[in-house]
């Protein structure tokens, strides 16, 4: 096909059983997945209806449906499904949710919520208990296990509590009509494993299968995957072993090699050419990984030119290191004209970020740090979706609970202590316990009354629901629910406000859009189960600013020019993984950091750290041992070079003091 190479060409071509593509960094794999996807349409094999992509990220989904969308035009693409697990996950529930134990309009806890509800179930726990139990309980449902089975996996008696704890959790979720985000993914697993039936349905429904970053799967991903595929497979699955860097949330890169075993007639492509980086940044990325072992081995390559060779930098701590890294993207960009979203600096953890932003901040280099606050997971903008959860859901007792304190009215925790304890007796959720006449008789009179006019407004907007668009209905939820009046007492200026409430317009604009096709609008409690699968990635924009994140959240991402910084042996590779013999996975993020360069790569590490008050010796980490030295420029190993560097920079650094007096 036109403009793919021939490696390329065949992953499109294969369109018959299945197919693995490992694809290297900056290898065109998702022109391929879009060029796959136009091939099975054109060729009359698949109508677009039953070809579904799905990607690990909300941001991948999108950028992949604009790709197609320019590809394919016209009607051709219609029905066509791109999306994440677990939007797939809930697409399935939502179609069979009686034979999941569900009721129409089920919400989805997030991880606040779940994390409410097992602090109530263990009383008195310390938070620490309460987030160790939540993430065992998470990993149990990542690896597909229903409370039963992770009783008898049980391998220890922490485990084994946390099994107990499981099954009291989700008789909760029962209660509540609600499931969790894993849930998206293990219930499908569970309906389509234990129904043939259903299973051929869903076969037939989606005929063919392209899964991105396979890597990356979890167990309960994987059995999806092969539920929906059966035994045909027909599929293309496109990964990467050496970035398989997550296995810390539950990601196995062993179902790239289980694939092979699953489906005998599997077939391979590797996609080694590599159209980002120098030849000198790859030669290094190669050498490293090497060290890895390796089923399907890669190395890749690129047509560029060699580049500059790899600056490493010893530097006396990382304040030292800050200022280097910000004095030389300052350099750049003032000398060269290099933009500053051409930098980006990455680092292993989220808390060495600190000295960078001071060094960034003293020089006035604008910069943006990856992680801030999500939009979603703003104040305002899940107390407003709480009310949607409740309107689309009244058995959502985590949502009643929410609301009803958003904004405040006169019912305390005493009152609603007392609510819940008659809820349970009478067997009726929160907000139809919060409507009964009886029950309310039995709390004192001002809270009577609070919970009868919340119970009044909750049931108007259920009203509204039924005739209005969603963008109005948040609108008006917005208006009577009293979030806007609360709001505007709470913010001490009128920007604050502002600022604010334009959060909750915005909320309101999401839920614009045309109908599901099915001749019908979808309702408050669809759209907001859609909405809580978003995520910070999808309403973050950088523009013109230095990047500095996580290794971990650069994956995917290419920059002119990087800095990694902390490349010291109790950093990169982690103290943790150095006690525990675990190095593959560090010595991958290390891979993926480097292969972030197009056209130039520091790497810098710290003779020194301040650590429990003492000063601590620190060593360079060993993976730049591993790395060839001819591609490596270390400090002091050619004074000449250094020394022309050094006055390079002086000059520009005195240019920029003259141009700001002279201003």
């Amino acid at each position: 096909m036109h403009g793919l190479n021939p490696q390329q060409n065949a992953a499109v071509a294969h369109c018959d059983g299945p197919l693995l593509v490992l694809a290297g960094a900056g290898s065109g794999k998702t022109r391929v997945i879009v060029e796959k996807i136009a091939q099975l349409i054109s060729s009359g094999r698949y109508p677009a209806k039953r070809i579904a992509a799905i990607t690990f990220t909300n941001k991948a989904a999108k950028e992949m449906r604009e790709r197609v969308g320019k590809r394919i035009k016209g009607e051709a693409a219609e029905g066509l499904t791109i999306c994440t697990f677990h939007a797939l996950g809930l697409k399935l529930l939502q179609i069979e949710h009686a034979k999941a134990g569900l009721k129409r309009g089920f919400s989805i806890f997030d991880a606040d919520d779940t994390a409410a509800q097992l602090k109530d179930l263990l009383a008195g726990a310390k938070p620490d208990a309460v987030q160790a139990a939540q993430s065992l309980i998470s990993r149990a449902k990542n690896a597909g296990l229903s409370p039963e089975q992770a009783l008898e996996a049980a391998q220890s008696a922490r485990e084994r509590e946390a099994a107990v704890l499981y099954a009291k959790y989700q008789q909760r979720l029962s209660a509540f009509n609600a499931v969790d985000f894993d849930d998206l993914i293990r219930l499908p697993v569970q309906l389509l494993e234990n129904d043939e039936e259903m299973a051929l349905a869903w076969r037939e429904r989606i005929g063919y299968l392209l899964v991105d970053e396979c890597q990356d799967t979890n167990d309960a991903q994987y059995r999806l995957l092969k539920s929906l595929a059966g035994p045909k497979g027909n599929f293309t699955c496109v990964g990467d072993d050496d970035q398989s860097i997550y296995a810390w949330r539950g990601a196995n890169p062993e179902n790239l090699s289980q694939l092979a075993r699953d489906y005998p007639a599997l077939k391979v492509v590797k996609l080694e050419q590599n159209y980002r980086c120098s030849n000198r940044v790859l030669r290094a990325a190669n050498a490293l990984i090497a060290h890895n072992p390796h089923e399907h081995p890669k190395k890749l390559w690129s047509a560029q030119a060699d580049g500059d060779r790899i600056r490493v930098w010893e530097c006396r701590d990382s304040a030292h290191e800050a200022e280097r890294v910000a004095g030389e993207i300052h350099f750049l960009n003032t000398a060269r004209k290099a933009a500053w979203s051409d930098f980006c600096i990455l680092f292993r953890g989220n808390h060495q970020s600190r000295t960078l932003e001071k060094a960034l901040q003293l020089l006035r280099v604008p910069y943006h740090l990856s992680g801030g606050t999500a939009f979603l997971d703003r104040g305002e903008v899940k107390d407003a979706l709480s009310w949607l959860r409740l309107i689309a859901n009244p058995d959502d007792d985590a949502a009643f609970l929410r609301a009803v304190q958003s904004p405040k009215r006169e019912v305390g925790a005493t009152t609603l202590a007392k609510l819940a304890e008659m809820a349970q007796q009478a067997h009726l959720p929160l907000s139809r316990a919060a409507e009964s006449v009886g029950l309310l008789k039995q709390l004192p009179a001002r809270s009577a009354n609070a919970l009868s006019g919340f119970a009044d407004i909750v049931r108007g907007l259920r009203g509204d629901a039924e005739r209005l668009p969603p963008a109005d209905l948040v609108r008006q939820l917005n208006e009577r629910s009293g979030l806007l009046a609360a709001l505007r007492a709470q913010c001490k200026t009128e920007q604050l406000f502002a600022i604010r409430r334009g959060n909750l317009d915005e909320l309101a604009e999401w839920f614009e859009g045309p109908s599901t096709g099915r001749g019908r609008s979808p309702g408050p409690g669809e759209l907001a189960a859609q909405l809580a699968l978003l995520t910070h990635a999808d309403k973050s924009d950088a523009g013109n600013q230095v990047r500095l994140m996580s290794m971990h959240a650069a994956k995917g991402l290419e920059f002119r020019y990087v800095f990694v910084v902390g490349v010291e042996d109790g950093t990169l590779p982690h103290e943790a993984s150095l006690e525990e013999g675990r190095l593959d996975e560090e010595r991958r993020l290390l891979y993926v950091a480097i292969t972030r360069a197009k056209e130039q790569l520091w790497l810098s590490h710290s003779r020194e750290a301040q650590k429990w008050g003492n000063r601590v010796r620190l060593q360079p980490s060993r993976f730049l041992d591993e790395l060839p030295a001819e591609e490596l420029q270390r400090d002091g190993a050619d004074p000449v070079a250094d020394a022309e560097r050094k006055q390079e920079r002086a000059a520009a650094g005195f240019a920029a003091i003259k141009a700001m007096l002279e201003a």
